[in-house]
């Protein structure tokens, strides 16, 4: 929890209006390790908090806008600890159920980059309160009772009524209201003994209106290869769909527009998680505020390197003014832009257009 997220007022939650951003999710505790090491090894651990569209809202939170959670959490410590967490950032939770019967998922990870041979994770979410989320234990009201509804592939890996829930969701229908954005967010794991998974995940991000997916992820899932254009050719259905390159940058395919790409960011890496859900917030955020293609893509980089140069998966965004000159910048000071911790506390005029953001 940074100070910034704490000094932010709970969004009130008397009533339930629209906001700008809802997202659906399992959020968990998290446990980090106190020092490098094996699971094993490892005396103690910090804690802190981890899901994808939980992060995504509380980026979103930080940054400006209103934005709602809606999970299940179990009536435990920890999820007395995900609801007031979330919360904190300015996050409606008044939609969060809490089951009784069922656990808040937990799980351990080192710091380890999870791409590496020597990263950890170990899930405690079998039988959690949130993979018992279904169409009829969710309040959709609160759901559709925004601009934009957040989804990622990681839900309806969790349950067979977790499936059914994202998959309503997903479906094109003329009174589906807000918009539906939908991070692929492909984690194998999660579908052992369900061959099916990745089709199921072609099929959701098929019905939704703006997807995220990563080449690797597309190559994995659905052995799509040859960059974008074959990504899109596989994908065409979306209004908006953004392919993430890695550290090459990413590009935003747009109906009856040419393609867009922007380079990534240079970034002195602090921990590289969370990076995945700061993109798609700060894209977000651009998309709310009706910024260019190009532009989302950079707020995208731009939150992506909030997250990467610190050690948790949340970390304080750059102040809007700050974001907007830095997205502004001509490509050649973009692509020569060099961040490392600490960037997001400048102020916009502490850095010049062709110099490159240092640690304060």
């Amino acid at each position: 929890m940074t100070a910034q997220a704490a000094a932010r007022p709970a969004v009130e939650t008397t009533e339930r209006g629209a906001v700008d951003v809802v997202a659906l999710g399992e959020s968990m505790v998290t446990f980090l390790p106190a020092r490098p090491g094996r699971l094993a090894d490892v005396p103690s651990f910090d804690r802190g908090i981890g899901g994808a569209e939980s992060n995504v809202v509380c980026a979103l939170a930080a940054a400006g806008h209103t934005a709602r959670w809606v999970s299940r959490v179990g009536t435990d410590g920890f999820g007395d600890h995900l609801v007031e967490t979330i919360a904190r950032y300015g996050v409606d939770t008044s939609a969060v159920g809490r089951d009784p019967h069922r656990p808040t998922g937990i799980y351990f990870r080192t710091a380890d980059d999870r791409d590496t041979d020597t990263h950890e994770v170990v899930y405690y979410r079998a039988g959690s309160a949130a993979s018992a989320m279904s169409p009829g234990s969710v309040d959709e009201d609160a759901l559709t009772a925004a601009r934009i509804l957040h989804l990622s592939g990681i839900t309806p890996a969790l349950s067979a009524d977790c499936l059914d829930l994202v998959r309503h969701l997903c479906t094109r229908r003329a009174d589906r209201g807000p918009l539906v954005s939908f991070d692929v967010n492909h984690r194998p794991g999660l579908w052992k003994g369900a061959p099916e998974g990745p089709e199921v995940l072609l099929d959701l991000a098929r019905g939704a209106d703006l997807v995220f997916v990563g080449e690797d992820e597309a190559a994995t899932a659905w052995g799509v290869t040859g960059g974008p254009d074959a990504i899109r050719a596989a994908l065409p259905e979306p209004a908006t769909l953004v392919v993430k390159q890695g550290s090459r940058g990413a590009t935003v395919f747009r109906h009856g527009e040419d393609p867009v790409f922007q380079a990534a960011l240079s970034v002195d890496v602090v921990a590289p998680v969370g990076a995945g859900d700061a993109f798609a917030a700060g894209f977000l955020s651009a998309t709310l505020r009706g910024l260019p293609p190009a532009h989302r893509l950079r707020h995208g980089h731009l939150m992506a390197a909030a997250a990467l140069t610190v050690p948790g998966d949340l970390a304080p965004p750059p102040a809007r003014a700050h974001a907007d000159r830095l997205a502004a910048l001509d490509d050649a000071a973009w692509e020569t832009l060099r961040l490392g911790p600490g960037w997001t506390a400048h102020a916009p005029e502490d850095t010049e257009a062709d110099e490159e953001v240092r640690n304060p």
